[in-house]
């Protein structure tokens, strides 16, 4: 069983990594629990509570940005709320689409929702831009505190192996 559970680990860790970039995965949440999970399965030897709480902490900055992220960009040049759904919306849907479609979806998703209230191409086109790049630096942001936590947790294995 305990093999199980360290693949288990394993497989949440390289999962949660992958999410940080793919949105329909909860990468900054799975990462945590392979951690955790690790942890647990060590009986918290190599990784103590502190350094897990450490880990933990940089988790919910990393579940705060993604929650933050997409929004920051068109609230900063006064999106409205549908440009904000129709990101939300084009993310989704491009999931279906590979690496273009996320990368095409937020935007085209953002610009639609925006044209959709009468406002004008070169403004909704504005809004796509700045929500796109807010997203793009959003998963930076989780891409970053992912590597950090996976830092931490390779940091103190290696500090408590002895």
């Amino acid at each position: 069983m305990t093999v199980i559970l360290a693949l288990l680990a394993v497989a949440l860790i390289v999962g949660g990594l992958a999410g940080t970039i793919v949105p329909a995965l909860p990468g900054i949440p799975m990462l945590f629990g392979g951690i955790w999970l690790a942890a647990a399965l060590d009986e918290y030897r190599h990784l103590p509570v502190p350094w897990l709480t450490a880990i933990g902490l940089l988790a919910a900055i990393g579940v705060a940005c993604d929650f933050v992220a997409g929004s920051l960009g068109a609230k900063r040049i006064g999106a409205t709320p549908q440009a904000l759904w129709g990101a939300g919306i084009g993310t989704v849907a491009g999931m279906f689409f590979g690496i273009p479609g996320l990368l095409l979806g937020p935007f085209l998703g953002a610009l639609l929702g925006e044209l959709s209230t009468g406002r004008s191409v070169l403004r909704s086109a504005h809004v796509g831009i700045n929500t796109w790049v807010g997203l793009l630096l959003g998963t930076l942001a989780k891409l970053v505190l992912s590597l950090m936590m996976l830092a931490l947790a390779t940091a103190s294995w290696l500090w408590n192996h002895g």
